[in-house]
């Protein structure tokens, strides 16, 4: 039986034609720009990496650059955008490109996938989009878009359901247009072959030979298992100020947030951590907040207690406006209390 998704190449090119994202790494294609945008855009939205992805160039408009950052700057720049492994590994991975491979960008997919921090989704996209090179890049609108095509209820999440639309793809993409066919396919999957809701199949350029659309089925497609439920974390996140500034940790090397600057906190209730800090005062309720990471979920309450004494427990450190705008990098996760920290700023 012929593969539905052989007939997908040229009217998806031309529908890609007209309706192209205009994104700042498609204005100006290079290894490093294409590298440096796919690493940001992993589990972020498009519209949240525009504007980092602008600075991040600014600061470090080369790999060199990115391997010569202090890590804080790094992390500064990232602040805000989750997920922070990633900074983390885009520089273990530029200083990779310097030490093993000369400063010049790996140009095929076996070298960029040695890359710290490179998948098979991310090598796939640089050597497509950059180097030209056949490979389908694919990610979860990839195979939105396949499943749907195919009618294929083959489950996405398994190794062997991803092989199976790998090897799909492969058998379609256009090897004198790769990149273009990728970017296609990932802007058809944001624009029109949505992940929630009712696909706008009038919109597709795939309309006329989409079993989905044909049999109905494009809002059951793809198969996917139920996702497990967050494990829940009840926390106390403690605003301690003295002078105009608060009190700040360095959060481990490893784990969630490894290596960041936090705002104090312990597992709810935590009575005594003021105590256990060698601190003294009164903490009192200032407010709560909640914060969504993949698979746990903070619930916290802040508790706020100005300090007499600015003695602080080994490693923190008090930070005031200046520093908090332009030295350390807070997790977004305390967003609900930011207010409450300008307020104990004044």
């Amino acid at each position: 039986m012929e593969n539905p998704l052989s007939q997908l190449p040229i009217p998806l090119l031309g529908w890609y034609q007209t309706h192209a994202r205009d994104l700042p790494w498609r204005r100006e294609v290079t290894p490093y720009r294409v590298w440096v945008s796919e690493i940001m855009l992993q589990q972020t939205r498009v519209a949240a990496v525009v504007g980092y992805f602008t600075r991040f160039l600014e600061a470090f408009p080369t790999v060199q650059a990115l391997a010569e950052a202090p890590e804080d700057q790094l992390m500064k720049l990232w602040q805000g955008l989750g997920y922070y492994s990633r900074a983390r590994n885009l520089q273990k991975a530029a200083r990779q490109i310097v030490d093993q491979f000369g400063g010049a960008f790996p140009s095929t997919y076996q070298d960029l996938r040695s890359l710290a921090g490179v998948g098979e989704y991310t090598a796939a996209a640089i050597a497509s989009i950059a180097f030209g090179q056949p490979v389908p890049a694919v990610d979860g609108n990839l195979l939105r878009v396949a499943a749907r095509v195919m009618g294929d209820d083959t489950d996405i999440t398994t190794t062997q359901g991803k092989r199976h639309f790998t090897q799909a793809l492969q058998e379609v993409i256009p090897t004198d247009f790769p990149g273009k066919f990728n970017q296609a396919m990932m802007d058809l999957g944001a624009m029109v072959c949505l992940p929630n809701g009712a696909p706008l199949c009038e919109e597709c350029p795939a309309q006329d030979f989409c079993v989905a659309r044909r049999e109905g089925t494009a809002q059951t497609l793809p198969i996917r298992p139920a996702k497990k439920p967050r494990r829940v974390e009840e926390r106390a996140v403690f605003l301690l100020f003295h002078q105009g500034k608060v009190a700040l940790r360095r959060r481990p090397a490893k784990g969630l947030l490894a290596g960041l600057w936090e705002y104090p906190n312990e597992l709810a209730p935590a009575q005594d951590a003021l105590a256990a800090w060698g601190l003294a005062g009164e903490p009192a309720f200032a407010g709560t907040g909640t914060h969504i990471f993949t698979h746990v979920e903070w619930r916290m309450t802040a508790l706020r207690c100005a300090l007499e004494e600015d003695t602080l427990p080994p490693g923190w450190v008090w930070a005031g406006r200046g520093e908090l705008a332009e030295t350390y990098a807070i997790p977004s996760a305390f967003a609900p209390f930011q207010t409450l920290v300008e307020e104990g700023l004044e």
